[in-house]
Order: C-alpha cells, then sequence, then structure tokens
C-alpha cells in the first residue's frame, strides 16, 4: 500500500484548467485522483495570456508585481465563491496548484497572494549505489536502483517526484546511472518540473585537451537524450582546483547546465599528536585562494558547517566570505548524525537558523539572502513509508519548504504537515506537534555537548562512542582531560579557526566570554569549572542537559501512548517502536557521557544523581 505522506489528506473541488502544455497536462492528471470536496467554490488554474478567460481578471492583472513573476512565482486571488490560480508557465501553475491544495481546507473569506521562491534552484541529491543500497540512507533501500540499474517500475519514482513538486522542489541529482535509465528518470522528474543532475567523480588531468574533449563529447550525449538536463554534481575528496571545476562547467555552458563543485569540509590525514592540526579550517584554506578565477556557471555546494553535519556546530565562514564565486547552502536532510530517522529529530528549526544566520555579524546579509542554490542529501528510502520513521517526513517536508520560504516558521510548517498527513482533530495534532517541535534540541542534550561533536560511534554514526573520533585521521574532537575539554580554535593560542570570520564574528568567537553557550566547546578548551553564561558550570552543565535529554524523551514518549490510539496500527506500531529505540539509545548517551566526564574530573553530580562509575 502506497504511503500518501502529506499529500494523502487534502482534497478540492472542481478546477477548470486555462493552460497547454506538459505541467499544464500533469496539473490535469493530479485532479484525476484528488478526493473532491462539495463547496460553491470555483477554482481556476491559468496562465497569464488566458486569465481573461476567468472571472477575476482584473484582480490577477493588478497583482502581478512589476518585475513579473518569473518562471515558478504564481498569484491566487479569491473573490466570493471565485477563486484563480494564475502564473506566466507551466512551472508556477503547478507550484500554484500545490498552494491551494496545502490551504484549501483554511481558505476564507477575499484575499491575494503572491508567491516566488527565495531561492532559485532548490535540489536534492540521492547517494544510491547500482546495487540498490542507499550509502547514508535509513530508510531502506534504493527507489530508483536495483540489481545493476534503473527499477523496472517507475511508479514510486513518479510519486516521489510528485511529493517533491508539491513542496517546490525543483532539482534532483543521482549516481550510478547510465544515459538511458538517466532518461527514464528524466522523463518521470520533468512531469513535474523537476530537472535531473549527475553526480560524478572527476580524477583527470585538467591541463589534458583529450580530457577536456572527451567530457565535452559526453555532455553533448547526455543533452542530446536529456534536453533539460541540470548538470553535473562533482563529488570528490580531493582537494579543490578552479580548472577541473571549469573544465566541466565549459562543457556545460553551451547547453546551459551547472557545474555544482562539492566541498567535502576537508581530508583524511589529520594526526591526532599536532594539537593545532583542525579540520574545520580545511574548506576556507582550500576555497578562498580559488574565489574569483571559477567561470560563470560553477556553485560551489558549501556544507552549512565546517565538519559534517553534526547536530550543533558552528556556521561555515565561507558562507560569508566567498565574494566572487556564487554558492550553495548543503543540509543533510537524512539524519547522518542526528539519529538516523530512529530518533526523532525535527530538523526545522535548526535549519531556519542556518538561513536567517547574519554572515556578517552586524546587521548584514543572511545566509538565505547570499545563496543562489539550496542543496540536500536526500532521507527517502524503499520502505513503506519514505522515511523509515513516519515521523522523519517532517523533514523532507520542511527542507522543501524553507528552501522555498526561509522566513518560514518551522513549527508552523510542523502543524501544515501535520495536519496534511494524518486525518485527526486539532486536539491530537496540537499534541503531537509539541511533542516533535523540541525534538532537535532534545536529541541535542543527551547528545555532544555545547558543540563539541564526533562522539558517535565510527562508521555507523549512531549511539555514543566519546572517544571514538579523538584518535582518527580525521581530527580531533573533544581534547578532554582530567582539567578540562573543548577545541582551541582561536587565533591567540589555538589553531587559528576564528579569524576565518569577519569581525564582530571572530571577536565573539576568540573570547571565551562572549563566545555563545551552545558553541563554547567547538572554539575553546576550557576547565569544568568555567562558569557559562546561563550561570551553571561547564561541567554541570553537561550533566544537567544529559539527565534534561533523557527526561525529555520520557516524556515525549509518555504523550505518544496517551495519543497513540488515535493512529491506524502500522503507524501508531512505527512510531511506538521507534520511540523505544530512542529511549534505549538516550540513555545510553546520557550514561556513557555524563560516566565519562565524571571519571576524568572526579567531580559529583551537584544534585546527587546516578552516575555510572
Amino acid at each position: 500500500m502506497t504511503d500518501h505522506a502529506w499529500l494523502g489528506t487534502q482534497q478540492l473541488p472542481e478546477v477548470t484548467v486555462h493552460a497547454s502544455g506538459a505541467l499544464a497536462q500533469t496539473i490535469r492528471a493530479e485532479l484525476r485522483q484528488i478526493r473532491r470536496v462539495r463547496t460553491d467554490v470555483q477554482v481556476a488554474v491559468c496562465t497569464l495570456t488566458r486569465v481573461r478567460e476567468t472571472p477575476l481578471w482584473r484582480e490577477v492583472e493588478a497583482a502581478v508585481p512589476e518585475h513579473g513573476l518569473g518562471v515558478e512565482g504564481f498569484v491566487v486571488v479569491r473573490r466570493g465563491n471565485d477563486l484563480v490560480v494564475a502564473a506566466e508557465g507551466g512551472h508556477g501553475l503547478l507550484y500554484g496548484y500545490f498552494y491551494v491544495l496545502r490551504y484549501f481546507e483554511w481558505m476564507s473569506g477575499d484575499f491575494t497572494v503572491v508567491e516566488q521562491p527565495a531561492v532559485p534552484i532548490r535540489m536534492l541529491d540521492h547517494t544510491d549505489q547500482l546495487s540498490g543500497s542507499v550509502e547514508r540512507g535509513y530508510s531502506g533501500g534504493s527507489i530508483f536502483l536495483r540489481d545493476g540499474g534503473v527499477v523496472p517500475d517507475l511508479t514510486r519514482v513518479r510519486a516521489y517526484a510528485r511529493l517533491l513538486a508539491s513542496i517546490g522542489i525543483n532539482a534532483v541529482s543521482f549516481a550510478n546511472a547510465e544515459l538511458p535509465d538517466v532518461a527514464r528518470l528524466a522523463s518521470v522528474f520533468r512531469e513535474y518540473g523537476i530537472a535531473v543532475s549527475l553526480v560524478v567523480e572527476f580524477t583527470d588531468d585538467p591541463s589534458d585537451e583529450r580530457v577536456a574533449r572527451w567530457w565535452s563529447t559526453m555532455v553533448g550525449r547526455v543533452y542530446d537524450a536529456v534536453p533539460d538536463f541540470g548538470g553535473l554534481v562533482v563529488r570528490t575528496g580531493r582537494p579543490p582546483h578552479a580548472e577541473s571545476a571549469n573544465l566541466l562547467a565549459r562543457a556545460l555552458a553551451p547547453y546551459g547546465g551547472t557545474l555544482f563543485w562539492r566541498g567535502s569540509g576537508g581530508e583524511q590525514g589529520h594526526d591526532w599528536r599536532h594539537r593545532l592540526t583542525d579540520r574545520a579550517r580545511a574548506a576556507y584554506d582550500q576555497f578562498i585562494p580559488l574565489d574569483g578565477r571559477f567561470e560563470e556557471n560553477v556553485v560551489l555546494q558549501v556544507k552549512h558547517g565546517p565538519l559534517d553535519f553534526q547536530v550543533r556546530e558552528a556556521m561555515s565562514p565561507l558562507l560569508g566570505e566567498l565574494q566572487e564565486t556564487a554558492f550553495a547552502l548543503e543540509l543533510q536532510v537524512t539524519q547522518e548524525y542526528s539519529g538516523q530517522q530512529k530518533d526523532l529529530c525535527y530538523l526545522g528549526p535548526w535549519w531556519r537558523e542556518i538561513l536567517q544566520f547574519d554572515t556578517s555579524g552586524g546587521g548584514g546579509a543572511t545566509v538565505a539572502d547570499r545563496i543562489g542554490a539550496i542543496v540536500a542529501v536526500s532521507n527517502v528510502g524503499d520502505d513503506p513509508n519514505w522515511t523509515g520513521h513516519k515521523l522523519a517526513q517532517s523533514n523532507l517536508y520542511a527542507f522543501g519548504r524553507l528552501a522555498w520560504d526561509p522566513a518560514a516558521d518551522p513549527v508552523s510548517l510542523l502543524h501544515e504537515w501535520v495536519a496534511a498527513t494524518f486525518a485527526m482533530d486539532d486536539r491530537t495534532r496540537s499534541e503531537l506537534v509539541t511533542i516533535m517541535s523540541g525534538s532537535w534540541r532534545t536529541y541535542e542534550r543527551y547528545t555532544a555537548p555545547l558543540g563539541v561533536g564526533y562522539m558517535v560511534m565510527p562508521t555507523t554514526h549512531y549511539g555514543p562512542s566519546v572517544n571514538g573520533y579523538e584518535y582518527s585521521a580525521w581530527g580531533t574532537y573533544h581534547f578532554a582531560d582530567r582539567y578540562g575539554v573543548g577545541v582551541d580554535r582561536t587565533v591567540k593560542t589555538g589553531s587559528g579557526f576564528t579569524g576565518q570570520y569577519p569581525e564582530p564574528l571572530a571577536g565573539m568567537y576568540e573570547d571565551v566570554n562572549t563566545c555563545p553557550d551552545e558553541l563554547l566547546l567547538f572554539f575553546h578548551h576550557v576547565a569544568y569549572d568555567h562558569v557559562l553564561q546561563n550561570g551553571s558550570t561547564v561541567l554541570q552543565h553537561i550533566y544537567d542537559t544529559h539527565f534534561q535529554g533523557y527526561a525529555e524523551v520520557e516524556a515525549m514518549v509518555a504523550r505518544w501512548r496517551v495519543i497513540s490510539e488515535r493512529f491506524e496500527p502500522v503507524v501508531r506500531e512505527n512510531i511506538t517502536d521507534r520511540f523505544e529505540a530512542q529511549l534505549a539509545n538516550a540513555r545510553e548517551w546520557r550514561d556513557q557521557v555524563n560516566t565519562f566526564f565524571y571519571r576524568l574530573s572526579g567531580v559529583p553530580d551537584a544534585h546527587g544523581r546516578t552516575i555510572h562509575r
């Protein structure tokens, strides 16, 4: 049975479509499968060239901005029982249609809405392997690939494309697919206005003319098969080379394609014996010298933090310091370091903080203001509910909605998702939102403290291993000893990473007294009795938050048990099983982290709670 996710409960009245083209046909196909609701409201979907075929054409034309709606913008106007969705072309109409589908139940009175996406490219990366496995996937196998090729039946791929279009995603990328298979996938995603790109490795010599000719020929073949091909995503652990990116970009340029070069954030090879070696510096040190040396169609894909999607880390300084190169923000919807879709961790509030981060530190441009694209690693697989944990669907939903509107309130988005996903009363919906809305901070409390990061099991990245990466070739992350804990990344005595930020951010992070508590151990090595801005010592804060995080999971589980009988059995069983696993995981994190620091410091918990010695 197909899980329709957030497209399972909506309904619309009869809709008239005044438009032609492939995406208009998609809307007509949509209308044939949407449940009908009886109402006096007359809904019309039309291109601006045909808006005068509707009763509200004057109101629509008056609402269109002087600069136009662009390819993806749309207008929704309601007066009395007439409601019109208008756009310049098929993409805008499709997004306008899904807007009405999302909100129709709450639409009342007269109103005018004008919507345009804040970020032009909104893409999901997929790390599916030809075998059908998914790298960093926590929701079963691939929905695209199996046994060395693309799956014969693309019905589920089409359902996925529909979900993505409904939240405003307009691009996807794939690795490991042969050209005929790429063309098959592109034909499905094209129905929903989504462009397909390919992930490639580039290890050739960019100065070799034969290499340039080969890539030019290969790109031409791709565009012959897929005329609306989006471009290439280079995923490599090698240090960046501007000419490598430019060679590929020049091959794509005649077709309007984009070259995404994914910044790795550093490679293996650090020696833990050298205290000032710092992986966090790597991306800045590699890319800032290349700023301005890339072709116009090169986009650097920058992870939001300088490490690797930790549940709390500083913002990458590249997001503020790149000046002459287009760049994309990279997030991770798949929960590699945030519970792997076993633990509930709604990431919307974290992503909103990232998008609204002031890159100047002084009232300047936010991350959302500066980016030309937003990309994330997807979290779907062939599990019946797409994401393993039913509630992890909320992260995919929130990513798409925040990519369209970075100023959206993540709790409001959660209300939207719950209402669209479950047929339930308002009281149950509000209770589920309460359980979910603070889950990211709960996860942070019972895992790694104060921005320290990487206290996870190597390889799997699930569950605690306090010293798991402490002596690895990837770097050292907490430097805990009997006196204190944290990484000194200051200019004065440490790795100098704070100097990669502009003032006043650099000064704020450099000073132990002004550094935000939640990032203190990311930037500073401090004594256990150092007093935080919240008035607690570092060590007591570690104890308190780990006890609190576990208690919050207990409370989440208790609240879920009260409402669980109101859900369908398959949903109830899935969520209940995941909560039981999360409670065990939170207990293990609490006990291992607290015991580790007690054994090192010899300082007991001020409240006398049990710490296993």
